[in-house]
């Protein structure tokens, strides 16, 4: 797998997040490798996109680094509590594709106590629980994501066959834009056939009605 290139976030947030499904996301934040796979996002489109913090070229303090160059990572804490990861993206001015989910691959223990024992299936399924499990925080605001903590590397085998869009959740603004992406969850393989158990007493019942 390779670190994707600035040339892959100069495109619009809805081609970029779409394609990020798949990808690896790998933190070495305090010097220890977490990664997972990315398996939901959201894109918010910039200047004309109600829902987004670039929204009509809003500017404060809390945004500027949303307006840094295509690959740069913009992070917020959300409502106060915790932090959302987003990757700045061409197109329109102010968009970004937001991290939702990871699928963990390496690290889980780290992710399980960073997250307060929470571990399984709902380690990293929101944009918060996947900051937590990364390690994520205000520190990386600004960061170009090639020279960062936590990259972002190309699809390997793991690309999925299948991507699911919907429209974007925890919002009230432009709700119903079909702006989100995830992988549908993997269905475990259907058990082996098991051929019938032929019964003992049947067998020696046939034995006996084949001897008279």
């Amino acid at each position: 797998m390779k670190l994707l290139p600035r040339s892959f976030f100069l495109r619009r947030a809805d081609q970029v997040a779409r394609d990020l499904i798949g990808a690896t996301v790998r933190s070495r934040i305090g010097g220890r490798l977490v990664s997972g796979i990315i398996v939901e996002t959201e894109a918010y489109l910039g200047f004309d996109d109600p829902a987004s913090h670039g929204y009509r070229g809003r500017l404060h303090a809390g945004n500027v680094n949303l307006y840094a160059p295509p690959g740069s990572w913009y992070v917020y804490r959300s409502y106060g509590i915790h932090w959302c990861a987003n990757l700045v993206c061409g197109g329109p001015s102010g968009s970004a594709v937001l991290l939702r989910a990871i699928q963990p691959v390496r690290g889980v223990d780290l992710m399980r106590r960073r997250r307060g024992g929470v571990g399984g299936p709902r380690i990293a399924d929101g944009p918060g629980k996947l900051c937590q499990a990364l390690g994520i925080t205000r520190e990386l605001d600004g960061l170009p994501m090639f020279r960062s903590p936590v990259r972002v590397l190309g699809p390997g085998t793991t690309i999925p066959t299948r991507i699911e869009t919907t429209a974007r959740i925890g919002i009230t603004k432009a709700a119903d834009w079909p702006l989100r992406f995830l992988r549908p969850p993997l269905r475990p393989p259907d058990p082996p056939a098991v051929p019938p158990v032929r019964s003992a007493a049947r067998g020696r019942s046939a034995r006996r009605g084949a001897a008279v």
